[in-house]
């Protein structure tokens, strides 16, 4: 199910799976969520929700890694990696 975010997501923490802050949502751009990534995010994650290196420092959250919204955060789905379990694995280009 698709969730359809707002500017009032605006604020929000971004969650993994696993209930680890990954974020915040810093801006609304056409639709998209911007998310600023905590600076102990590891690039492996990064990947995984095929966010790349830009000139900025926020990532455009698509809303098909989004498992459910609720009033403090956004939280994502637990199988973003393609079905891979391992660090190994989550290296490996997905095709996300």
């Amino acid at each position: 199910m698709a969730h359809q975010l707002t500017e009032d997501d605006i604020g929000k923490t971004v969650v993994n799976a696993n209930g680890e802050s990954i974020g915040i949502v810093s801006a609304m751009q056409h639709g998209t969520a911007h998310v600023e990534a905590d600076p102990g995010m590891t690039d492996t994650i990064k990947a995984k929700l095929g966010w790349e290196d830009t000139d900025e420092d926020t990532y455009p959250l698509q809303e098909s890694a989004i498992a459910r919204v609720d009033d403090d955060a956004i939280h994502l789905r637990d199988d973003l990696g393609g079905g891979h379990g391992t660090d190994q694995d989550m290296g490996r280009d997905t095709g996300l």
